[in-house]
This record gives structure tokens, sequence and C-alpha cells, in this order.
């Protein structure tokens, strides 16, 4: 027997952004109806964000175990239980798990429901038995990984990042197809936990950041025994007794245990019957307009699914925006110019805003870099690889930064808040900061702007007059 609702939102889609505006609206005392056809926490949760940084945790502790000799303390080889860093990982999803619930939702007042949400016209859903007609709809439905059209792909066993977290077997080879931040972060895990591993792209590793910093990364790789094959075009795939063969253009055969599919995702909107609702999409996802309207004015989109940069966070800040869109009815948009994101290697590669590349392809520049050679606290822990680099206009607005280093990541924030702000670099160079910490590096940079003036020989001459008043 069919039942009916009539909230003041649909929610369809229980990742992060899903739930941040579930939870945010009915706190704010509007109705929500929540529709999700899978686990509850979605890709970051369940497959993505959380694993990841779990398994590279236990990779991070494997190769600092290895390293102890140069701090004067000696550790035997570590041992590595491939299954048991399998069922770590699952108590790290497990222990947070209760904060994406069903129950949890319901408790705050959610109606949830465990369905497939599939449009039937311009204002009206149905989940299973439910029909449910809201004053707003918002589409959350997250993305799903690409398979490439690759010859021979479809006949062999691979792994995406939404199975490869389920494997106890380490990979006596694991070969990665994809340089992007999914492939790059699993590789260096498989590898510091014992694989040999490959990496093919058919574009650059990291294409999205900055140039001089994401080859240097891939030096660092490299350096651990990872084998990059960028700019690579595969053939074909063929399946071997235990294992794979990929085939790259030209000949030249790449024999793995293991094969990980990490090309790239997709939004999830197959199954919503878009069309009906008067909703247009491409293929990479719902088209939105700033303020994360789709071409129904009944209906939002957020997330993977709105075919915008495909992080958790900028799901999370969607979420605040179509908060204030559709309850409030403020006109908040999107501002993606002070978007900061980090690949979380080691050393980790974070950036935010402009590129020097995007930069300069706009207008004149000047590019301020600090090696973490140069850093005292690099030193003190025996790590000094990376460095910053920040691109400013002529005049010393804050254009970008990439950070590539332990902890950039978190050092990232800093130069996340000045573009955002439009601070000019005089506020970083200006700022004191604690020694000795890696933030310092940020600051060493930022007095590069004014080098070639404070130490010109227009300055020494000024000097030298004004030391004649006494």
């Amino acid at each position: 027997m069919n039942r009916a609702l009539a909230p003041d939102l649909c929610v369809i889609g229980a990742g992060a952004g899903g739930l941040a505006v579930a939870a945010g609206a009915v706190q704010m005392g509007a109705s929500v109806v929540l529709v999700e056809r899978g686990e509850m926490g979605g890709d970051c949760l369940n497959y993505g964000c959380i694993p990841s940084k779990s398994l590279l945790a236990a990779a991070r502790l494997a190769d600092t175990w290895r390293r102890g000799s140069a701090f004067g303390v000696a550790y035997a080889p570590p041992r590595i239980d491939f299954a048991a860093i399998g069922a770590g990982i699952d108590r790290v999803i497990a222990g947070l798990a209760a904060n994406d619930s069903a129950e949890r939702f319901a408790g705050l007042g959610v109606t949830v429901l465990g369905a497939e949400a599939r449009f039937v016209d311009h204002r009206t859903v149905r989940a299973g038995d439910t029909v449910i007609q809201p004053r707003r709809f918002v589409i959350a439905t997250g993305s799903a990984p690409v398979i490439p059209p690759i010859p021979g792909l479809s006949a062999v066993p691979y792994l995406t990042n939404e199975t490869v977290f389920a494997d106890r077997e380490l990979p006596r080879h694991l070969v990665v197809i994809g340089g992007g931040p999914v492939g790059i972060e699993l590789a260096q895990a498989h590898r510091r936990l014992g694989a040999a591993v490959s990496v093919i792209d058919a574009g650059p590793i990291l294409p999205h950041d900055d140039r001089e910093l994401a080859d240097e990364l891939a030096g660092h790789l490299g350096d651990e025994g990872i084998a990059l094959y960028p700019e690579t075009a595969i053939a074909a795939v063929e399946p071997l007794p235990g294992g794979i063969a990929v085939i790259l253009a030209g000949g030249r055969r790449i024999e793995g245990s293991h094969l990980l599919v990490a090309a790239g995702r997709r939004a999830n909107v197959a199954g919503l019957d878009l069309a009906t609702a008067g909703i247009a999409a491409t293929p990479a996802g719902i088209t939105v307009d700033r303020r994360l309207r789709t071409t129904n004015r009944h209906a939002f989109a957020v997330g993977d699914a709105a075919g915008g940069p495909q992080f958790t966070h900028v799901a999370l800040y969607q979420a605040g925006i179509v908060i204030r869109n559709a309850l409030f009815r403020l006109p908040a948009r999107v501002d993606y110019r002070a978007l900061p994101w980090v690949t979380y290697t080691e050393p980790e590669l974070a950036q935010v805003g402009a590129t020097e590349a995007a930069a300069r392809a706009a207008g004149a520049v000047r590019v301020l870099r600090w090696r973490f050679a140069e850093n005292d606290r690099a030193h003190t822990e025996r790590d000094t690889a990376g460095g910053i680099k920040v691109v400013t206009s002529a005049s010393g607005r804050i254009l970008g930064a990439t950070i590539l280093g332990a902890a950039a990541g978190e050092l990232i924030l800093a130069w996340a808040l000045a573009v955002s702000q439009r601070l000019k670099i005089s506020a970083m160079a200006n700022l004191v900061v604690p020694y000795p910490t890696r933030g310092e590096a940020g600051k060493r940079a930022a007095g590069n702007f004014y080098t070639p003036a404070l130490f010109a020989p227009r300055t020494r001459r000024l000097v030298r007059l004004l030391a004649h008043f006494g």
C-alpha cells in the first residue's frame, strides 16, 4: 500500500553532502525525508576518505619503523599482517558509522527511507512504496568509479576504491590504472606495505596540481620504488594465471597479481529518471547554477552528483549553500576561488587558489618559494622533502599556494584564508610565527617578495646616507 509524504525537503543520497543538508535542515525546524538505496555515509565513510587514510596511516608507520636508524633508534624490519590492517580499517569505519547511521538521523527527526528514488514528475519522487512531494529536492547521490573502455578489461578481475579495502591479501604486484589522487595514494600505501607497484596514466601524474611540485612528488614516489608510466596509453589488458597483464601502446607488458582501476569518477544519476523531472545533466553530472539549482526550480544538487570538484569538503560547503537557498531563500552562491585540496601521500601535496600556470595565463605574477631543506624544524625531523610555492599578482595580492611536504594539508589552511580574504603578501610576511615550525617556510617565502628591493644598491645607499645623521 502506497503512502504519501510532503516534507519541506527530500534529500536523495546519504553521503557527506546529503547528510549535512538533512541534519542542518531538520535542526532548523524543516521536515526532511532522506532516501538512501545503499550504505549510510556514502563513499567517504565506506570506500573513500576514511579507509584510505587509515591504510595510509598503517603504511606510514611501517615506513617510519624502517627509517628509525636516522634517529639512532633501531628496529627490526616490520612484519606486515595485511589482513589485520584490513580488519583495523573496518574497526575505524564501524567506530564512525554511528554518526552517519539511520538511527541517529531518525533521532534528529529525519524520516529515513532505505530505497531507490526515482522521479515521477517535476514535483514527485517514488521511493519503494512511498510517494514524496516536497517543497524542494536535494540530489546528493555521489559518484562511482569510471571503468575505461580498455580492450580486455571486462574479462579480468580488477579492484576499485569500492572493493580494494575488502582485500585481505597483500598484492605481490599491484598495477594501478590512473595517476590521480586515489591511484597515487593507494599506490604509495601498498608499496610501503611491501607490494611492488606500477602506476599508468594516459596523462600526467596529478594533472590538476602545480606541475613543478607534482613532478617533484612523482620523483619521491619513484625513489620509493613505484614504477610510474605517465603519458602512456594502454592498448589492452589480458588475464594471466594468477594475475593480469597490461599491454601498453608500443607493446610493452606490465604483469601483476592485482589490478586497481582508479581512472576517475562519474556521477550516480542513471537511475533517477532526471529527464522526467526536467533536470538536465551531462556525463560530468547534474547541471547546476552557482546557487546549486538545477533546471527544475524545485531541485538542487550537491557533491559529486553536481558535477563540480569531487571532494567531501566541497559537498559539506555546498550543503550550507543549499540550506540558505532552499530554506531561507537567500541568494547564496558557491565560490571556489579559495578551494583547498590535498593528496595525502608522504610528502603531502596541498593546493589552494591558482597554480602558477593558471595565474600566468591570467596576467603578470610573482612566484615565491622556500624549501624545507632551509627550515630548521624539518631538519630536526629528518624530513626536508619539498617546499612551499606562492603565487601573487605583481602588486602582491595572494592568488594561490602549493605546499609539498610533511603536514602540507594543515599548513595550507593559512593560505586558504589569505586567498579567500584577498590578502596581500605583506600580511604573511609580517606575521609572527613560532620557532621552530614548518610554518616558518611560508613566512620566509612571503618575505622573498621584498628581498629584491630590501637588499638592492639603492637601499644600501640610503642606509649609508642616514648614518651621516648619527
